[in-house]
Order: C-alpha cells, then structure tokens, then sequence
C-alpha cells in the first residue's frame, strides 16, 4: 500500500527523488511547499514567501488562480484525454485560433507538444524537413552563442557546449554560433567578459549564409534567459531576419520565456517589424499549471508538407499532445491574459523594474542592470571563475529566502520574474532586499 503520510517530507525525498539542476553531493533538504496563493508560496511550517521567480518562469498569474484551477475542473469532469491524430476536440481548437489571433500574421498552423524543450524539438524538425520536402536538403543550423533552447538533443545541439550540455557533446550536431548582437559588455555564465557589436555578429552571419546549405537560425529574442537574463536590442534583430530571408534560411524564435506579456508585449518579436517562420511557445501558456507546448509556423512551411508522397508526412507527436485539460488552462490564462487589469498590471511591474534599474545600474558592487518588461536582472561584480559564481548565487538564494523571497540566481546574476497579480507593496519588499543585499555583498 502507498504511504500517504505527509510527514518528513524534505527527508524523505532526499531517498527517493533526483532534482533537476541540482548538484547531488551537497544537496540539502529541499524546501517542501504545501500550499500556493497568489504571489505566495507556504512551506510545512507556515512560512510564506514571494515567488519572485515565478516557479522557473512559468506562472502568471498567481498561484492557484481559483478561475484557471475551475475551468480545468470542467473540464476534467468531461473529457481529460484523446489521442489527437485521428481525433480532435474543443479546447485545442480553440486555443490555437486565440493564439494565432495573437501571432504574426504570417502564423498560420499551430503544433502542439508538452514543453518547451520538445517546442523547439518540433521547430527544428520542421525546418529541416521543410528544405527535404522542397527537393533541396539543409544541414546547417545558425544559433547565437549563450543560448539555451532545451535539455532534449536537438534543442542541445542548437546551444552553446556548456555544463548544461557537455557530457553529450559527442552526440549533438553542430552548429555555427555567432555572438547576439549586445551592444555592451556581457559576461556568460562560465565567466569570461567580452564585448560584442551588432555590426560583429551581422558580418559572421552574412558569411555563415554564404554557405547553400543552412537551413535555419534559431534565437531567443531579445532575451537570453538561462544565458543570465542577456538582453540586446531589436535593431540589429531586425537585420539579421531580414538577412536570413533573402537566404531562404528558416528563422526560429525561442519565446518559450518570452512569450505571454514577459518583455512588455505579448511576445518579444511584437517589438519587430520582421517576423521569424516559427515561434516555439510554452512555460506561461498554462499560467503554470499543466505542461503544454505549442510551434507555429508559416503558411508557406506547412503546404511543404501537404503531398501524395507520405513520406512527406510530418511524422512527430506526443502521447499528451494537445490534452484538453492543458488546453482548457491555456484558454483559462488567455481568458485573464487578455483583460484590462493584465495590461495595467504588466505596465506597473515593468515601470518599477525601470526604475529599480535606473537606481541601482551605477551601484559599486553592480556591473549593469538590465530590464525588458517584467524581467529584471542585476549582474554583480565578481572575479572570473564559475565556482565562485556558483557560491555567489546559492549566497543570494539564501540570503533572499530568509527575508521571505525565492530567486533562483543566475551565478552572479540576480533577476526578479515575478507573476502579474504581484502588487506594489511586494515589489518594494524585492527591492529592500536587494538594497539589504547590497549593502553586505562585499563582506561575502
């Protein structure tokens, strides 16, 4: 018989469970969370804390949202599951008008995965199957160094070798990375500072695309998120689509963070005038209740597949895909997403974050803020070395976590992702932690 017995959790899942990202020789008792409302969670103890992170990124609108946890209960009472090959139903049809309504106009089919990592799986499939259908096969893919697209093959292939990929280094295809287009200096994660000028990065695309035989370029745009919060402008984005277009080269963008109001809008590439073929959606879909992904694509991608020639057959799916109950929370979120109050309050937590960037960018211990929308991120001075970065992080979660707020830095990045119902009140309780922080760092 099972053991349902909710005692000595943290103790017992140190026997049992194998955390993600987490280092297992000195891995401590997780924190067991029992309970979430709104902007809080509540460990065992009663204890509550601003999820200043959004639980990886992916909640929107507050914990347990009574109105997306209602709609998925409708609809868990009517139907939870059906194969979605031969068959289709309400909730997944419509989500994907909503979505292509908030697209690009070039969007015109929707795919629907589990994640984020098997959106991006899907897209690069697409792409390179697109050029197979043509009667013109591709191999090489074009990708902006410091990215992180995923923990599925593919979507490690498409990112810089680093320690989230280098054990499978020998399994992955390759890549030709080219720098994103900062206009300032940006240190990665493995601590090495460089500088790197739009005008760089446009001169080694234009001579990867040289070369007949790319078939996509694959971004996350505006925003590196796992890379440390790295943000560029969309200038230079724009002539890099641009570029790739009149190569026939596909052009992928990774909004899996990005996407759902994130950087102020409801997707990064709404700041652009040219638009990528295929946008990779997930995280936020769902208000963070239900692991969904969602790829779209352009007309013109999906008529290459149309064909009496089955081998032409886009032969890619998930036991899950499109499940009605993670559709029915999609529509739930958009359902919120879509109202006044969502807006006013996106406005507001981007405003503060503008300011607290405009505070703290020329602090002694701050080596650049930066903010896009509701992401705000402050890398700290530090020596070069990613053990010491590692420290520097785990040092900020703790130091947080005490004053009853959870981060999840970024080595020597602290940012702040935080769910929209969030209020101002809690923003400042942030930013007085952060001055708090500042004010001991260099004594660490």
């Amino acid at each position: 018989m099972a053991n349902t017995d909710m005692k000595n959790i943290p103790e017992r899942d140190r026997k049992v469970t194998w955390h993600p990202f987490t280092h297992q020789k000195e891995v401590a008792n997780p924190l067991n969370i029992v309970k979430g409302e709104g902007v809080y969670l509540y460990d065992e103890k009663g204890n509550k804390y601003i999820d200043a992170f959004s639980s990886w990124w992916v909640n929107l609108h507050g914990h347990t949202n009574p109105y997306i946890a209602e709609k998925i209960y409708e609809q868990a009472k009517t139907l939870e599951q059906v194969a979605f090959s031969d068959f289709t139903h309400a909730q997944a049809v419509i989500l994907a008008e909503r979505l292509l309504s908030h697209l690009p106009t070039n969007q015109s089919k929707i795919f629907y995965s589990d994640n984020g990592s098997t959106s991006i799986e899907v897209a690069l499939k697409m792409a390179i199957q697109y050029h197979q259908n043509k009667g013109n096969p591709k191999r090489k893919i074009i990708a902006f160094e410091n990215g992180y697209h995923g923990d599925t093959f593919g979507s490690m292939s498409v990112a810089e070798r680093n320690v989230f990929n280098m054990p499978f280094s020998p399994f992955l295809f390759e890549v030709a990375l080219i720098p994103a287009p900062f206009s300032h200096r940006v240190t990665s994660l493995r601590g090495s500072a460089k500088q790197s000028q739009s005008e760089e990065c446009i001169a080694l695309l234009e001579r990867e695309l040289k070369d007949n035989d790319v078939c996509a370029f694959i971004f996350e745009p505006l925003v590196q998120g796992a890379g440390g919060m790295l943000m560029y402008e969309p200038g230079p984005l724009e002539k890099i689509l641009k570029l790739c277009k009149a190569h026939c080269c596909i052009t992928i963008a990774d909004e899996v963070m990005t996407g759902f109001g994130r950087t102020g809008k409801f997707l990064a590439s709404d700041y652009l005038t040219e638009k990528p073929d295929i946008i990779c959606l997930s995280k936020g879909i769902t208000g963070g209740f239900m692991p969904l992904g969602a790829t779209s694509c352009a007309g013109f991608i999906y008529e290459a597949f149309i064909s009496d020639d089955k081998t032409k057959t886009f032969y890619h799916g998930h036991s899950y895909t499109a499940n009605p109950i993670a559709c029915a929370a999609a529509n739930a979120s958009l359902d919120l997403l879509e109202k006044p109050e969502a807006a006013k309050q996106i406005e507001m937590i981007s405003g503060f974050f503008q300011q607290m960037k405009n505070k703290y960018e020329n602090h002694a211990a701050v080596m650049e803020c930066r903010n896009r929308g509701t992401i705000f991120a402050m890398e700290l001075k530090s020596p070069e070395g990613t053990s010491y970065l590692n420290q520097l992080g785990k040092k900020m979660s703790a130091f947080f976590l005490q004053k009853g707020i959870i981060v999840r830095p970024l080595g020597n990045v602290l940012y702040f992702i935080p769910p929209y119902c969030i209020n101002r009140s809690q923003l400042e309780q942030m930013e007085k932690c952060t001055e708090e922080m500042l004010s001991i760092i260099d004594k660490w």
